[in-house]
């Protein structure tokens, strides 16, 4: 994750909220404590016998060394995994199908759409992709550039842009920083919002996160997967 000094954080905050926005709301989810993106992928893969694990963004391989299963790769530039490069060179390479993908990469809007969109692309007819950091809970963990060290940034557009398409079903497990859950299905509810992506702020997330995010809890997602 980048470094930041105490001038660039103050200086981004600051013009963060003068010139983006300026809101001091703050949500309160109800995350399980004794229930991790770990936890979570280690269900699925006994579930459904997966064999294949991709992760893009390993950082120090607090989930990747976790993960138990035949074959898994790692994709950071910078550290962690076992493939050091960044995820638009992998994919642009990579020959391989995968059952289960985790996205925890750049927490960037347009970066974050196009993992999932590349992951997709090699995705297994039964597989599933997750996505981490889905749900900030104040302005400051979602605003970009980054001016907090906990950050979730603005994942939770990727989710409610692609929401709105019929190709795929998305949810969020209300988890671990909210975890997005992508399979190759028909849509079962279409998300219809009145403004463009670029145009949303936090404000709209904080006032229709269950809406535009599809929130679950774990034993929904239990039920449904």
């Amino acid at each position: 994750m980048e470094k930041l000094n105490k001038f660039t954080k103050i200086f981004r905050k600051i013009y963060y909220k003068t010139f983006v926005e300026n809101f001091k709301g703050k949500l309160n989810y109800n995350f399980p404590e004794n229930f991790h993106r770990w936890d979570l992928i280690k269900y699925l893969i006994k579930k459904n016998n997966y064999k294949n694990y991709l992760e893009i963004g390993c950082d120090q391989n607090q989930l990747f060394s976790k993960v138990n299963i035949d074959n898994k790769i790692g994709v950071d530039p910078v550290s962690g995994g076992n493939i050091r490069k960044t995820s638009d060179d992998f994919f642009k390479e990579n020959k391989s199908n995968f059952d289960i993908v985790f996205i925890d990469g750049l927490h960037i809007y347009e970066q974050v759409k196009k993992d999932i969109l590349n992951s997709i692309h090699f995705l297994e007819k039964d597989g599933i992709i997750l996505v981490h950091d889905c749900m900030p809970d104040s302005l400051g963990k979602q605003a970009v550039p980054r001016y907090k060290m906990q950050w979730n940034g603005d994942v939770w557009k990727a989710i409610v842009d692609l929401r709105q398409i019929e190709e795929l079903d998305i949810y969020t497990c209300e988890m671990d920083q909210g975890i997005g859950i992508i399979t190759k299905k028909k849509n079962t509810s279409i998300l219809k919002i009145d403004k463009p992506i670029n145009k949303l702020r936090f404000v709209d997330y904080f006032n229709n996160y269950e809406e535009y995010m599809r929130v679950i809890s774990v034993e929904k997602f239990k039920e449904i997967f």
